[in-house]
């Protein structure tokens, strides 16, 4: 099964570092059991202005976000965290090369993305 996950990415796509309000761009990858594939860049405008923000501007993010599991982010406050989770999307907060942070997620999907008890 294939796990879609947002990374905020500053121009250039290259690191995990942006604050979640405070990005302006989503990485999006394919997260499946053979590894990772870069699915594209989606633009968001940035949901937090100077440490305020609306829930009309989290939904304007998440309808970006559509299809998407995952939210990584190098820092998120607590409205936005439990805004995501509310609305059924996993947030993992850290901060470091997509590539490495993206490992990570592939290495450990059975802990990060836990099957569904089927039963």
């Amino acid at each position: 099964m294939a796990h879609i996950i947002a990374l905020s990415s500053a121009p250039g796509g290259k690191a995990v570092e942006q604050h979640f309000g405070r990005t302006d761009r989503f990485q999006i990858y394919s997260l499946n059991e053979d590894g990772y594939q870069f699915i594209e860049t989606r633009l968001v405008e940035p949901c937090c202005n100077s440490g305020e923000h609306s829930v009309s501007a989290f939904d304007k993010v998440l309808a970006v976000l559509s299809g998407c599991e995952a939210v990584v982010a190098g820092k998120i406050g607590p409205g936005a965290s439990d805004y995501l989770t509310e609305k059924g999307m996993k947030v993992f907060v850290t901060q470091g090369y997509i590539e490495d942070v993206l490992a990570e997620l592939h290495q450990n999907q059975d802990r990060y993305f836990p099957p569904e008890n089927k039963g």
